[in-house]
């Protein structure tokens, strides 16, 4: 077991995509999240996928040939403010699922266009 250190911070998180499935992950991430698209450093740019940026957290997009959906594990992205941010989603059919808040928190979970389960928390006032 190591001691010594302690970790600071999460660098980024990765998810799963399936093979060309960049335009759909850019229209959820980017134009519904309002992540940003980063760069991606020449040596891994031709293996697909996207990194992505907003404010602290980085996601990163990789392409998986066998892909499966994460339904269980997923990230959890905090907001300031859940009403707000619902407000800013598109209006869906099937729009964000509600759980059960945790102590301190409330929280949706969301599915991007492969299946995989992304929750949203905010503080509770």
């Amino acid at each position: 077991m190591y001691t010594k250190y302690m970790f600071q911070k999460y660098h980024h998180v990765q998810i799963a995509i399936p093979p060309l499935g960049e335009p759909a992950a850019r229209r959820f991430y980017c134009d519904t999240l309002g992540f940003t698209e980063i760069p991606k450093p020449d040596a891994l740019a031709g293996r697909g996928g996207l990194w992505l940026r907003s404010g602290a957290v980085e996601l990163h997009l990789g392409v998986e040939q066998e892909f499966t959906p994460a339904r269980k594990a997923h990230p959890a992205l905090q907001v300031a403010d859940l009403t707000d941010f619902l407000a800013t989603l598109p209006q869906k059919d099937q729009g964000p699922e509600r759980h059960c808040d945790i102590p301190g928190l409330e929280r949706v979970f969301l599915f991007d266009p492969f299946g995989n389960r992304i929750e949203i928390v905010a503080p509770r006032a």
